[in-house]
């Protein structure tokens, strides 16, 4: 896909040459990635690096993204000495490492392909333009899309290295109902079913103006991105928490496949209609006679201006990876739990740290519901990051320490969160199957990886059966195969619910028997911030008199009152894309 781009971005000045001890040939190193170690090979030719080619399993988007930047990069300008790529810092740190080995091994000293690339213009930059965008992530793009469709021109500021910001790496899921997809698959469900979950998934604390915008315009969101030509899974299913079989999932899998769909939307508008600005991050909204006309920015040092004709739209996520401010805030449904630096996040940290707020505080945008605060129960340990095998979907067991099932595997996610607090060193295996998984080499719909990959990194364990299982988590086979017997009657439907409260109502619902048996450790990880920017149903950011505060509008998890105490799962997507298209063509038609 083609990268729109500033030329304001970075004028480089090649490096010079390389020492003569360099010895041509193909030099390789594996080093541990963000997800999977990475293998990196350097070819080297005439005593300069011609080729790096590079084998990993970095994330779509982000990781990927970095990579490909990183070697066009080196290569140009035959140095290693470059900036990391915003918001892809493990990767890109890990990559330059693994090229300075294979140029170690080639021969080069450490002052060799070491010329630092001296950024050329520093002069200050300002553009204008209809509509700017403070933020490059799902809701963001969503935005530029709608003003774009509406005649305005777009300016996109995002502080990482590349668009797409935490969708990238969100599963992808999104909640609509009454489609296509669920009417073949006799599932029926409407906007009223899907308004009242939300509702009642939230605590029943959410704004049920903005509830019923987000209901009501999931289907026709859907409909928007097919328009694209983004294709959905016919298989519908329900994401972790999501209450109800009305999650859609894009194919391929994952969130990356929006991102790619509407960055190629607006690659259709040209330089001349939307220009961004990467690793540029906002530092003040612009005010004039009580109306946002800009936005002040910084890229590397240099001062960049844009001012907009119409709207600022603010875009810029939540703030899950800020651990300071999230335990200062965190009064609301986990007051009794330590969300410190021991809890991880799954979004990428440096785009979830909640600037995006305080600009809009100080522009007079009240600010609401920040203690809401969600804990996602399918972490990794250590990272938080929501890899491997996922909690999403159905045929998927909680079994902690003991060898016991421990919660309604369909319930809520705060439901669920809070039970693996509740055991044994506040972890638990998720136990999956052959159901789940009936050929290692297929492209699983929900984590967008094959089977194969994630037993090849070892995280993810295979038991041939359950005895063997029960070894690898040293549980007593007995108490395992009884856990697992208790959710099969349920799913053979020989009782109606089990002591838990899990229920059959699932299409995919059945009875897990066959093996291969798949197990992998999970962990509470932080995941969403409900609370953020007041807005009303037109995405018009409020003051805390309910005044709308004129040129300013929100979109995203950056904003508050849709999701309550708790967000259901797949309503994520479907609230970006739908507040995205609203703030997005209001504030081209500065309404």
């Amino acid at each position: 896909m083609k990268q729109i781009t500033l030329a304001v971005l970075a004028a480089f000045a090649i490096a010079g040459t390389c020492s003569a001890a360099v010895k041509d040939g193909t030099y390789t190193k594996t080093v541990t990635g963000h997800n999977a170690p990475i293998t990196v090979t350097v070819d080297i030719k005439g005593g300069k690096i011609a080729s790096i080619a590079t084998k990993d399993l970095e994330s779509p988007g982000v990781g990927k993204v970095a990579i490909k930047k990183l070697e066009d990069s080196v290569i140009k300008n035959q140095s290693t000495n470059i900036d990391i790529v915003s918001g892809a810092s493990v990767t890109s740190f890990q990559l330059l490492g693994a090229i300075k080995d294979c140029l170690k091994q080639a021969g080069a000293e450490k002052s060799d392909f070491n010329k630092r690339i001296a950024d050329a213009n520093r002069a200050p930059v300002t553009e204008r333009a209809d509509v700017v965008i403070v933020g490059g992530g799902g809701a963001g793009l969503a935005s530029a899309v709608s003003a774009l469709e509406h005649g305005a021109k777009v300016i996109i500021i995002e502080k990482l290295g590349f668009l797409g910001g935490s969708t990238n790496v969100c599963g992808g899921a999104l909640n609509a109902s009454g489609t296509k997809y669920q009417k073949a698959l006799g599932i029926e469900d409407n906007p009223q079913k899907h308004f009242e979950q939300t509702m009642k998934g939230g605590h029943n604390v959410s704004d049920p103006k903005l509830v019923k915008v987000l209901a009501d315009n999931a289907p026709s969101a859907l409909l928007w991105l097919e328009g694209m030509g983004l294709k959905f899974n016919p298989k519908v299913g329900a994401a972790t928490g999501a209450l109800y079989q009305r999650s859609h999932y894009p194919n391929p899998a994952g969130g990356n496949t929006y991102v790619v769909t509407l960055e190629k939307q607006l690659a259709k508008y040209g330089p001349d209609r939307v220009k961004v600005f990467l690793e540029t991050p906002a530092t003040e909204l612009i005010m004039k006679d009580g109306r946002v006309v800009g936005v002040k920015a910084k890229h590397k040092g240099q001062d960049v201006t844009a001012m907009a004709d119409k709207g600022v739209i603010v875009a810029t996520g939540g703030f899950g990876a800020n651990v300071e401010f999230r335990q200062k805030v965190n009064t609301g449904v986990w007051k009794e739990a330590d969300l410190g630096k021991e809890i991880g996040c799954s979004n990428i940290g440096v785009a979830a740290q909640g600037q995006g707020l305080q600009l809009a505080e100080k522009a007079g945008a009240e600010l609401i519901g920040l203690s809401d605060i969600q804990v996602h129960p399918n972490g990794s340990p250590g990272t938080g990051l929501m890899l491997d095998i996922k909690t999403s979907g159905r045929n998927r067991l909680f079994i902690n320490t003991n060898g016991d099932r421990f919660v309604n595997e369909g319930a809520a996610r705060d439901v669920l969160s809070k039970a693996v607090f509740a055991q044994p060193g506040s972890t638990y295996w998720l136990v999956q199957n052959k159901l789940r998984y009936p050929d290692e080499n297929a492209i699983d719909l929900l984590s967008g990886r094959t089977m194969r990959d994630m037993l090849a990194q070892g995280r993810v364990k295979k038991a041939a059966n359950l005895d063997e299982l029960a070894k690898i988590i040293n549980v007593d086979p007995a108490r395992l195969k009884a856990a697992i017997e208790s959710y099969n009657q349920v799913a053979r439907h020989e009782v109606e619910q089990d002591k838990f409260g899990f229920k059959a109502t699932h299409t995919d619902d059945r009875p897990m028997v066959e093996g291969p048996w798949y197990v992998a450790r999970k962990v509470p990880t932080i995941h969403h911030t409900m609370g953020g920017i007041h807005i009303d149903t037109g995405a018009h950011a409020v003051n805390a008199k309910g005044e709308v505060i004129p040129g300013l509008y929100a979109a995203g998890e950056v904003t508050g009152g849709i999701h309550g105490a708790n967000r259901l799962g797949g309503n994520a997507v479907a609230d970006l894309m739908v507040f995205g298209r609203i703030a997005g063509a209001n504030a081209a038609q500065a309404k």
